[in-house]
């Protein structure tokens, strides 16, 4: 947890400047999650940053918990979040592999460019379904390298090297919905824009007795 916090404090004030690469698939990311949040619902984001995604869905919940590695984009989640006068969303420093929650707690997971990141994803996934109620659904965004992105395999350990980029998989698509799939999960909607990186995905917490007849891969 030390190296992967301080790379992302190190770099919490750029990736705030930043702005978003492709803003209108982010809005329409946005949208397709929006129209599955109800007020009742309570929310759990994991990899906020510099919680922008959870400060835009909070008005349509009941509360988020907004979950980040590093202090230094907690800090800036806190203050965009004090300054838009939005009090329904905590905010809580952990890693992935620390945090813990009650089995059955929320309604939606959110995990946004932060799977492709993870030692153990597979794991992280299994977790997330024990922390969802049944038919929860986990709303997730992941940069999936592999196929046509093989030209960066190279370059992203050179990244690494001189602390410009995190650790990163070198992920299929088809591999990622393969291990939704094995942990019990039913993918309700599936979109990656032409020319993108990042795929979007909706899947939603299957009973025990469905996830036996469930194929591990589906779409919608």
């Amino acid at each position: 947890m030390v190296n992967a916090s301080r790379f992302w404090d190190r770099h919490a004030k750029g990736y705030a400047k930043r702005p978003v690469a492709d803003e209108a698939s982010y809005q329409h990311k946005l949208e397709l999650t929006r129209e599955r949040l109800t007020p009742e619902m309570d929310v759990l984001e994991l990899g906020c940053g510099t919680g922008s995604t959870a400060l835009v869905h909070a008005p349509y919940v009941r509360h988020i918990i907004a979950v980040d590695i590093s202090a230094k984009m907690l800090e800036i989640a806190r203050q965009k979040a004090k300054t838009s006068g939005i009090a329904n969303v905590s905010f809580e420093q952990s890693s992935v592999e620390d945090f813990e929650a009650p089995d059955g707690r929320y309604d939606v997971v959110m995990v946004h460019s932060l799977l492709h990141l993870l030692e153990d994803r597979e794991n992280a996934i299994a977790k997330i379904h024990r922390w969802l109620k049944p038919g929860g659904l986990l709303v997730s965004s992941t940069p999936c390298l592999a196929g046509k992105y093989q030209w960066l395999r190279p370059i992203l350990p050179l990244g690494r090297l001189f602390g410009l980029l995190p650790r990163v998989e070198f992920l299929s698509a088809e591999t990622l919905e393969d291990e939704l799939g094995a942990a019990g999960f039913s993918i309700a909607h599936r979109w990656r824009p032409d020319s993108g990186i990042a795929v979007f995905h909706i899947a939603s917490k299957m009973a025990a007795s469905e996830a036996i007849r469930e194929p591990a891969r589906a779409s919608a």
